[in-house]
């Protein structure tokens, strides 16, 4: 049974009704947003019609706001908007869904203001903007708005997309929508592609990617920032309506020769059976400054060919791809097709094509992602001289994982890192360093033969040998 000052909501019932009033008073002195909650609770108690009118009041302070949001303010103004987004979405649209349909875009109208003067990197903040717009969708539906009224909402919005505020908006209003609102949206955005435009700066100009003849800038292929805008919406537009056609039309005759476009338009062929149609697309592709075919579009190819009934083709397509890659998808794939017991020697084959790859540390992630923890500890042993103790995304992953088992291979591991930040002399890492060769110093005793790698308290003699005046490391070193 908990104790009765435990804090939970029946314990707090025994205090009564004015003493918990008088306690949130002085609880929420100092605190806007305690404030703010309990106004909006109060409003509950006389409808919806006042709660709609606390929000507007709320919504309409922080667009008229002008400091800059800092790191620090963040999380209170996170909290604040995801307050007022519930309220609208939860409270207001349940009993009147007209009102929060209007409540709904004067919230997403704040994004602009926010995010001029917004530090934000975590994106915590466009988070809100992207519910709300499904919230939009969801308040439009229910409020039975009308099509060309709707349309003529998404697409006001979307012009204004400065932050990306809007990204899902299209996306969200496909159901609202329906085919008529989608139809009065797509005339809308093919009009406004058509009014006069200025050309875009010179410096303003950017590779987006490379053709056989040279870099392939923006502005050449896609124009205006407006034509891009145009482009990525009457291609959501397409999707909405299985137009697969309209989707390729959108876009410029150089882009469709790269791989990443060439896929995308690849993968909605093959969705629309037209799979014939989708390999003369990923065979067209420039492969002019590409060193490698990207995933995606290989995964593309491998689809396309399955689509055709061409199995076996696809089969050795992607066995050359992971012999190529290591990519484990391509494995998986490739192995699952096998018939019972073959998996099982095409999988050792494929560990004897990881041990060899030329990248250790591209086979090493390999053998981790698979997971093969008694290949990799193999790997380690084999080429450890190979170890690159600078790869800080790996390696301290690939030491947890190896240390149970395979004790010896992640102090090798271990040591890979240490010897890097001492030879190195990277003193900002000496911590993690010292950590190292505490976790070395405990996996020593598990450890039965060091055969040709020296043992732990030799190792240790070495590198006071050798970095014995790196006082800031040893000071770490318990």
């Amino acid at each position: 049974m908990a104790a009765k000052t435990t804090l939970n909501a029946k314990n707090l019932e025994s205090l009564g009704a004015q003493r918990l009033a008088e306690l949130l008073v002085e609880i929420s002195m100092g605190s806007a947003a305690h404030k703010r909650r309990l106004r909006m609770e109060l409003a509950g108690n006389h409808g919806s019609a006042e709660v709609a009118r606390e929000v507007r009041k709320r919504l309409a302070s922080i667009a008229r706001a002008r400091t800059v949001i800092n790191w620090r303010k963040v999380k209170a103004l996170k909290s604040d908007l995801e307050t007022q987004r519930k309220t609208i979405a939860e409270t207001v649209a349940a009993d009147d869904p007209q009102e929060a349909f209007e409540l709904i875009w004067q919230f997403l109208a704040l994004a602009n203001s926010i995010f001029e003067r917004s530090s934000d990197s975590s994106s915590s903040l466009i988070e809100s903007f992207h519910q709300a717009c499904e919230d939009a969708a969801a308040i439009a539906a229910s409020a039975k708005i009308g099509s060309d009224v709707l349309a003529d909402k998404v697409f006001k919005a979307v012009q204004d997309d400065g932050y990306g505020q809007y990204d899902n908006l299209i996306a969200a209003m496909v159901p609202a929508l329906g085919k008529d609102g989608l139809d009065c949206l797509k005339t809308l955005f093919v009009q406004w592609s058509k009014d006069p435009k200025d050309k875009p700066a010179k410096d303003e100009r950017k590779v987006i990617g490379w053709g056989s003849a040279g870099p392939l800038y923006g502005d050449e292929i896609y124009g205006t920032q407006r034509d891009l805008t145009v482009r990525i919406a009457l291609q959501e537009i397409a999707d909405a309506q299985g137009d697969v056609d309209a989707y390729i039309a959108q876009q410029p005759e150089k882009t469709r020769k790269m791989p990443m476009i060439a896929a995308d338009i690849a993968n909605r062929l093959v969705s629309a059976g037209r799979a014939k149609e989708a390999l003369e697309v990923l065979n067209e592709v420039d492969t002019t400054g590409w060193a490698g075919m990207p995933f995606e579009w290989q995964l593309a190819r491998v689809e396309t060919l399955e689509a055709l009934g061409r199995r076996e083709e696809a089969q050795t397509y992607r066995w050359t791809c992971f012999e190529q890659s290591l990519h484990d998808q391509h494995l998986r794939a490739f192995l699952k097709r096998l018939p019972d017991f073959d998996d099982l020697e095409a999988e050792e084959k494929a560990f004897a094509h990881a041990q060899a790859f030329p990248d250790v540390h591209q086979a090493l992630a390999f053998f981790l992602l698979w997971p093969a923890p008694a290949e990799a500890a193999k790997l380690v042993m084999r080429r450890k001289a190979e170890l690159d103790g600078n790869l800080y995304e790996l390696m301290p992953a690939a030491a947890e994982a190896l240390a149970e088992k395979h004790p010896l291979a992640a102090t090798i591991v271990l040591r890979s890192m240490i010897d890097f930040t001492l030879d190195s002399g990277r003193s900002s890492r000496y911590k993690h360093a010292a950590r190292h060769l505490a976790d070395c110093a405990s996996l020593a005793p598990h450890i039965n033969d060091f055969g040709n790698t020296r043992s732990h308290d030799i190792y240790v003699a070495e590198l006071m040998r050798r970095h014995g005046k790196k006082h800031g490391f040893w000071s770490q070193v318990t």
